[in-house]
């Protein structure tokens, strides 16, 4: 009885440190996102060029990195990991207020992706070693709650930040914010031994051998392929988002900061634990509704994205942009789940580490920044004027509706593999 309870502590305390973390790691992505109107209009960057720096020079590093301090985490300790992160993405928001224009910009996003390239990787690995496959889709979709957590926080904090002090000083507040966290992270994780997570010992494999395993599991390939198209247009409608409604339905800063907090806040909670909580559910009868239902919320997703963004009306446009909220995010939980079921507990990090890599590159990466360049030639050379970012944002949404196609795919492989892992280890 004192162990199960011991365990439950265990469990309980370090998932609470990793949604702390977590919460960070997105309020401090999220403030860039706001913060680019004022930036914007003080450094006269372009929509181009603020899509580069909220996407693809943050995700470059951030992908490339997560691989190898993937292969730390499988090996080494995780709690020394996940605070050296924080400090490190802490500092260098802090720092993006003393940005003089574009290159000190990129330099600084560069210092943040470096840094929080090493946290969700290690957390995931940890999670999965702390929680049992019938319970990871639930615990993953409770720590996934720092997701709209931190861009309420985020989205709130910063409005209210930049009205009072301006954005140099926002950028500063909150990365110190992050810094004084990282004592309390580090006493509240404990390093789990790995060997007692799972009952044995397994050989670590070179990089090499984990890349090959990876490949060789088609529904694992399946399961990044789909969501990475969805993250096209999630990415870019999470990045411009908040100038959407400045531009096409006159919001002011305050009014814009308050709207995406709500939405994120409570909306993307909502769909995040709902997400995660009904694939646990429903693949006790079919093991499929891990994968379905990702594919389910995503189809949802797309026609009402489409009319929150030609809604003539803002009222209907809030409205849909309420249910777009929580349906963007509510696969998070399943796909975590999936592809972690698919792997030995060697690989857990290593396992996310490519799903992180294909997923930002591709979809933080390309997403924001192509929306933002095909904008600016609509606006230029089709006289789409304020309208070139609602139009361009309404294309994404292709990559998105193809997803749903990969993912019905996924599911079938999925139930094959699973199976044959089970049969496999029931017959050693």
């Amino acid at each position: 009885m004192t162990v199960s309870t011991t365990a439950t502590w265990a469990q309980r305390r370090t998932l609470f440190a990793l949604f702390l973390v977590s919460t960070f790691n997105y309020i401090d992505r999220t403030i860039l996102s706001l913060l680019q109107i004022p930036i914007k209009r003080e450094l006269g960057l372009s929509d181009g060029q603020m899509g580069a720096l909220t996407g693809l020079a943050f995700a470059i590093f951030y992908t490339t990195l997560s691989l190898p301090v993937a292969r730390i985490a499988d090996r080494g300790n995780r709690r020394w990991l996940i605070v050296a992160s924080l400090l490190i993405w802490s500092t260098m928001t802090a720092c993006s207020g003393l940005a003089a224009g574009f290159a000190t910009l990129v330099f600084f996003r560069i210092g943040v992706a470096i840094g929080e390239s090493g946290s969700i990787p290690a957390s995931v690995s940890l999670i999965a070693d702390f929680y049992p496959a019938q319970r990871r889709a639930s615990a993953m979709a409770t720590w996934g709650l720092a997701l709209p957590t931190g861009l309420m926080l985020g989205y709130a904090g910063t409005g209210w930040l930049e009205e009072r002090f301006g954005w140099r000083i926002a950028f500063a507040l909150v990365g110190g914010a992050g810094v004084l966290l990282a004592p309390l992270v580090f006493a509240l994780i404990r390093e789990p031994g790995r060997p007692a997570a799972t009952g044995e010992a397994e050989p670590a494999l070179s990089f090499r051998q984990s890349v090959l395993y990876l490949w060789r599991s088609p529904a694992y390939r399946l399961a990044v392929g789909g969501c990475t198209l969805h993250a096209f247009s999630q990415y870019a409608l999470m990045t411009w988002n908040a100038p959407f409604f400045v531009r096409n339905h006159g919001l002011s800063m305050p009014q814009v900061a308050l709207l995406m907090a709500l939405l994120s806040g409570f909306a993307g909670a909502a769909g995040m634990y709902l997400g995660g909580f009904a694939a646990d559910r429903l693949s006790q009868r079919d093991i499929r509704w891990r994968v379905w239902m990702m594919a389910l919320v995503i189809a949802v997703y797309v026609p009402a994205t489409l009319i929150e963004l030609l809604a003539p009306s803002l009222a209907l446009s809030i409205a849909m942009a309420t249910l777009v909220a929580a349906v963007s995010i509510a696969y998070y939980g399943p796909v975590l789940s999936v592809t972690q079921s698919l792997v030995p507990t060697n690989l857990r990090a290593m396992c996310n580490a490519v799903l992180l890599l294909v997923f930002n590159l591709f979809g933080l990466g390309l997403g924001p920044w192509l929306v933002g360049l095909t904008s600016d030639q609509l606006t230029a050379h089709f006289g789409a004027g304020e309208n070139g970012l609602r139009y361009a944002l309404s294309l994404s949404l292709l990559t998105s509706l193809a997803s749903v196609a990969v993912l019905m795919l996924c599911a079938q492989a999925y139930r094959k593999e699973i199976a044959a892992k089970a049969k496999t280890v029931a017959g050693s």
